[in-house]
C-alpha cells in the first residue's frame, strides 16, 4: 500500500494532498499566482537593471527612460508632454527628451526598486554516509521509482557523493523534498 504524505502548498500555506509527487501548489488558481508572482519580480529585475544603466547625470531623458526611472507608464508620460504639463523637446521622431529636474519636481525623486531575493543563501550539507539515504533507501521510503528519485536530485539541485557503488543524499533535503518543505 502507498502511503501519501500531505505537504503544504507555497502560495496560500493550506496543507493539501499532492496528485504528484513534484506537486508544490494545492490548486491550478495558486499555481496562476506565484506564475504571476514569479514574473512581476524577473520584470522588476530587468527594469532595474535598465534603470541603473541610466547616469544620475543625464539632464534629458528619453519618454522609456523617464517612465522607469520614475515608475510612471509611458503612454501616460506622452499624454502628459502632448497635454503641455510636462515641457519636453522633441528633437525628431521618437526622440522626446523630458528635463530629468523637471521630472524630479513633479513626481519626486527618482524611485528605487526593492532588491529580489534572487540570490538564495548557500546551504552546508553534511555528505557523511550516517547523514544520507542511498537512492534505494529513497525510493523504498517514498515508494516511487529510483529513477524518478534521480530525476528530482537533478531537478531540485540536490547534492550528492558517491562511495563505492552507491550515491547518497543529504536526509534533511530529501525529506524536505518529500515532505514538501523545501521546494523553490
Amino acid at each position: 500500500m502507498i502511503k501519501r504524505i500531505n505537504k503544504q502548498c507555497f502560495n496560500c500555506g493550506e496543507e493539501f494532498l499532492p496528485k504528484t509527487v513534484a506537486s508544490v501548489y494545492c490548486s491550478h488558481i495558486c499555481s496562476k499566482k506565484a506564475y504571476k508572482q514569479m514574473k512581476r519580480l524577473k520584470n522588476e529585475a530587468e527594469i532595474k537593471g535598465m534603470a541603473d544603466k541610466i547616469p544620475e547625470s543625464r539632464a534629458f531623458l528619453s519618454v522609456p527612460e523617464a517612465g522607469m526611472l520614475f515608475g510612471i507608464s509611458k503612454r501616460t508620460l506622452y499624454r502628459l508632454v502632448e497635454q503641455g504639463k510636462i515641457p519636453s523637446v522633441n528633437l525628431g521622431t521618437r526622440l522626446v527628451r523630458i528635463d530629468r529636474s523637471v521630472m524630479e519636481g513633479i513626481f519626486g525623486p527618482a524611485r528605487n526598486l526593492r532588491q529580489s531575493e534572487s540570490v538564495p543563501k548557500k546551504k552546508l550539507y553534511s555528505l557523511e554516509k550516517e547523514d544520507c539515504y542511498t537512492i534505494g533507501e529513497i525510493a523504498e521510503k517514498f515508494q516511487i521509482s529510483e529513477s524518478s528519485v534521480n530525476t528530482h536530485i537533478r531537478k531540485y539541485s540536490i547534492p550528492t557523493r558517491q562511495i563505492g557503488k552507491y550515491v547518497y543524499a543529504p536526509k534533511s533535503e530529501i525529506d524536505n523534498l518529500y515532505n514538501g518543505n523545501n521546494f523553490i
